[in-house]
């Protein structure tokens, strides 16, 4: 092949994906003395910065010949990356210029293969390194999947090495990258003292000691969540300050992005400005306009009509943004990211849409067949539970009392009327739920007494509007237990952990660490986020949420009964009586109807990610000698357990990580909790909170009882009393605009099945077999369509004839539509 006819190869195969490198397929040159051997890298240079003249050096290390230097390979001279070795600009727009350098590395004849880069950065800017690669003998292609940020060496004080494409196990490491691979991991780890600065590359665990802001005062106050037994809690990523005492926070509100995350776990530019650009436009149909309307002398504090609620989509607020809304964001905004939004703010018009299960039945919401399908295909479908040695498994239970009943006099404050509440079920011989009653309870002022009230379904009169008012105090109770415990604790907070061991303590040369890499993308810079403009003091949840300022105190008290086994998809089922066991069923799970969206849709995902993640750990380990030998895996476990979960570590439902069998339950654990269980409970939810009346978030009035005053209000207009109870307008159209942006696709979107680059590992039976992975996902999809079109399937569309696609796989998705697919990751 030509030189010339093969770089046009080359530069399609870049163009097919979308800027990836691909090695050129040219042989080494030979020469007396030498060899050459020819290479490409991939760089992205930052937005506006000056194009320099010589951007770095890079050297080749090799990975089978040893230098005299004791256990150190033999290192090529530097090359540099300068002007006269581009090959060609691929892209030149707001994102920064994405430049391909070919460059000529001079190879001693017994150099053997390089299993190493070493890059220096020489200029004054940081650049990204997105790839390399090399062309070896016989045509054969070295990758280096690199998309890492690199800082100018004046700051660092240190060179940064890459390795090749190919995984081994710890003791398959070439003996000349064994050192390397160490030293890579050890400057990972940091020496847990330092400050962080922005260039730093360092992960250490830390407490939540950064929720509370006392410099504002008592009110802002909140106890440090992990490492006591009164709030234990996962640790978190380490920020650099002394875990001893509280953070300080910078103020900003919804803008407040300065802190420090390692550059590799950053959202992308383009990423960070579509997020912020989101929360900014659900700000301006929403939120906005109520604080500017609130100013009205005399206008109500809450909506006085559905038909208000209702003009909230469909009228032309907000539209166009206000000077005092640019001047507020220039303020509050770094800089960069304001200059890269500014214009497209202005321009923006924007209307969010009405979501489409009310735009299918107005008041779909109302309706007690809709309530009880929630529970096994809305946003919160994993807290319905079986009562099986009941009416032959006929009563189910949605339960939130135990856990809230000693939080309810701190929450009933400040105008926050909650009830801790039971609601028994039916299940009918069509497999949907019909309410049978509902117990709302309350502290007395006896002791270990409680306030019990029960309401049943009704159709008209006073009773059935009661009876709707009961209704919303469940959905209350249940919308603040989907967003702290299933939506934050149970999938943001408890995974951190495993991503902080598994940069400390796997290689990426280890095969589990490949793995495992796409499924963390984005995590570790979502929680902070979290941390510093919702779950912080004052943040959006407590002021949406009705448990207000106890919210993350109360996720900690749950996190006791946390346990990592019981968060497998099937092993949950079982617990919650939704599943019994079956020997002869795959993973020894049977359903007990198949009309459980979530549970029948999930089993599918869950068997295909199993399925994968077996085949893939047994290609890598021949025996449970092999795994337990694996002192990187052995390490990564023990510190997940003992560090990251330490306030549980002496729990013993921990696998003890000495077979096979433990690793793959673990591995598939994880990625099914960052991939569909996230999905299920989070992509989906402006489809039923993003309209207030279907999950409202908190009550501002108690159900009335007969014979007082505010049961006589209610008589004389009963949905006025009903829209007095529910959020005022600030506080709803605050979680409006959450939600939109929490539901809402976002640009570079990694879906399950699908890898950003061929070029992920150098391995071609994992490619093989990650294929039959992606046709199974698509078979997946095919199936959940059939039965989406089952029409004896009610559970699946309801009312409002929506189909459930939470977890359907199928990565479809536009900017234009709210969510379709399964993300590989927790990454919004």
């Amino acid at each position: 092949m030509g030189k010339q006819s093969l770089c046009s190869s080359i530069i399609n195969c870049l163009n097919s994906f979308q800027g990836s490198v691909s090695a050129k397929h040219v042989h080494s040159t030979k020469y007396p003395e030498h060899n050459i051997i020819y290479g490409e890298i991939i760089i992205q240079l930052c937005p506006g910065k000056s194009f320099p003249k010589r951007v770095a050096s890079v050297q080749l290390h090799s990975s089978s010949n040893i230098d005299p230097d004791p256990r150190k390979g033999k290192v090529t001279q530097k090359v540099l990356l300068e002007n006269r070795n581009i090959d060609k600009i691929i892209s030149n727009d707001s994102e920064g210029k994405v430049i391909k350098y070919e460059l000529h590395f001079k190879v001693e004849p017994d150099f053997g293969n390089s299993g190493a880069l070493i890059i220096k950065n020489e200029h004054k800017h940081k650049f990204f390194l997105q790839s390399a690669s090399i062309q070896i003998h016989h045509n054969q292609t070295i990758n280096f999947k690199c998309n890492s940020w690199i800082y100018p060496s004046h700051l660092t004080k240190t060179d940064r090495i890459f390795f090749q494409n190919t995984c081994y196990l710890p003791n398959q490491t070439p003996g000349s990258l064994v050192e390397f691979r160490k030293e890579e991991l050890k400057r990972l780890r940091g020496d847990g003292t330092e400050e962080k600065n922005e260039w730093d590359q360092i992960y250490d665990y830390d407490y939540y000691n950064d929720l509370g802001n006392p410099d504002k005062g008592q009110e802002y106050e909140r106890p440090i969540l992990g490492g006591s037994k009164m709030y234990p809690y996962p640790r978190r990523l380490k920020t650099g300050l002394p875990s001893s005492s509280h953070e300080t926070r910078s103020p900003g509100g919804w803008f407040n992005i300065d802190f420090y995350v390692p550059p590799d776990e950053c959202f992308s530019q383009k990423k960070m400005s579509e997020f912020m650009l989101n929360i900014i436009r659900a700000a301006m149909q929403f939120v906005i306009p109520e604080t500017r309307s609130s100013k009205i002398e005399g206008k109500s504090n809450h909506f006085e009509s559905f038909d208000q609620i209702h003009r909230l989509f469909t009228s032309n607020r907000g539209h166009e943004i206000e000077e005092w809304v640019v001047k507020l964001l220039k303020q509050k905004m770094p800089k960069d990211l304001f200059k890269r939004i500014e214009h497209v703010l202005r321009e923006n018009t924007v209307k969010l849409p009405l979501p489409q299960k009310i735009a299918g039945s107005e008041f779909v919401w109302m309706d007690d067949e809709e309530f009880g399908r929630q529970m096994l295909a809305g946003t919160n479908p994993t807290g319905i539970m079986c009562l099986q040695a009941m009416n032959q498994w006929r009563i189910f239970i949605l339960e939130h009392h135990d856990y809230l009943m000693p939080f309810l006099s701190r929450i009933n404050t400040r105008g926050i009327c909650a009830y801790a509440s039971r609601t028994l079920l039916y299940l009918r011989n069509d497999y949907t739920l019909k309410p049978l009653a509902i117990e709302l309870s309350l502290p007395s002022s006896s002791p270990h007494n409680e306030i019990n009230r029960v309401f049943v379904p009704a159709s008209t009169g006073t009773e059935a509007a009661l009876w709707q008012l009961a209704k919303a105090h469940v959905v209350v109770t249940d919308s603040g237990f989907h967003q702290l415990i299933n939506h934050w604790l149970k999938t943001h907070a408890v995974i951190e952990p495993y991503i902080i061991s598994t940069r400390r303590n796997l290689s990426v040369m280890h095969p589990i660490h490949r793995l495992l890499d796409p499924h963390f993308k984005d995590t570790i810079q979502i929680n902070a986020i979290a941390r510093n403009m919702a779950l912080n003091a004052g943040g959006i949840l407590e002021k949406t949420l009705y448990t207000g300022h106890t919210s993350m105190e109360l996720s900690s008290l749950l996190y006791k009964s946390w346990r990592f086994d019981e968060q497998s998809l099937p092993s949950d089922l079982i617990k919650r009586g939704m599943a019994i066991y079956n020997p002869n069923r795959p993973e020894n799970v049977e359903l007990l109807f198949e009309d459980y969206p979530y549970g029948a849709d999930g089993l599918d995902i869950w068997m295909a990610i199993k399925n994968w993640v077996t085949d893939y750990v047994f290609h890598f380990y021949k025996d449970d000698d092999s795994l337990r030998c694996d002192y990187e895996i052995q390490e990564w476990w023990s510190e997940i357990r003992y560090v990251g979960h330490g306030d549980k570590c002496n729990e013993p439902w921990w696998y003890e990580m000495r077979t096979i069998t433990d690793l793959v339950k673990a591995l598939t654990t994880i990625i099914w909790i960052v991939s569909a269980h996230h999905a299920a409970i989070s992509l989906g939810q402006y489809e039923y909170a993003g309209y207030p009346l279907y999950r409202p978030t908190l009550c501002r009035e108690y159900i009335p009882i007969e014979g007082t005053m505010e049961f006589a209000e209610f008589l004389m207009d009963p949905d006025k009393y009903f829209l007095n109870m529910l959020p005022e307008r600030f506080e709803m159209t605050l979680g409006i605009a959450l939600v939109e942006v929490l539901s809402r696709n976002i640009h570079d979107e990694s879906w399950l099945g699908h890898q950003p680059s061929t070029k992920w590992i150098d391995d071609e039976r994992i490619h093989c077999r990650f294929k039959q992975f992606r046709d199974e996902l698509q078979e997946v999809q095919k199936k959940i369509g059939v039965r989406n079109r089952d029409p004896k399937l009610k559970n699946r569309r309801g009312r409002a004839n929506i189909p459930y696609e939470a977890l359907c796989p199928g990565a479809t998705a536009s900017k234009d539509t709210m969510r379709r697919g399964i993300p590989n990751s927790i990454n919004i």
